[in-house]
């Protein structure tokens, strides 16, 4: 498991995410704040982190960043739009944790075969283990 700078780190990337359309809507403070919880973070540090970001740190494993990448997916289409500059954003995201650029594409593409764009987690899976063969 993560540990706690870690877990911050986390959140932070994805509060930036959020705010990558210079808004953070409720829905997407809701679904940030359920993350939160999932990683045993108190929601006043949660709201902290709203307004000053913590360190980004790359997750150390491959699954971790497959993970992240997965909640950052999940996170842009948690609103039901997409913005030109938040699919920017996610590519140069998923670059930066070293994530094969092909893989990404096809991540991007793909989840539009699904019901509100929520690709799978086996699907996602399978495409990274596809591009690591």
């Amino acid at each position: 498991m993560s540990t706690y700078k870690e877990k911050l780190s986390i959140l932070s990337e994805m509060i930036a995410f959020a705010k990558a359309d210079h808004a953070l809507k409720d829905i997407e403070y809701n679904f940030l704040l359920s993350v939160a919880d999932g990683l045993d973070i108190a929601k006043e540090t949660f709201d902290s982190l709203v307004e000053n970001q913590a360190k980004i740190i790359v997750p150390k494993t491959q699954a971790d960043r497959i993970l992240q990448f997965h909640r950052l997916v999940l996170l842009m289409n948690v609103d039901q739009e997409q913005h030109l500059v938040e699919i920017g954003k996610l590519h140069n995201i998923g670059l930066g944790m070293g994530l094969p650029p092909s893989a990404i594409e096809q991540v991007l593409t793909v989840m539009h075969d699904y019901p509100d764009k929520i690709i799978p987690p086996e699907v996602l899976i399978n495409i990274f283990k596809a591009h690591y063969n």
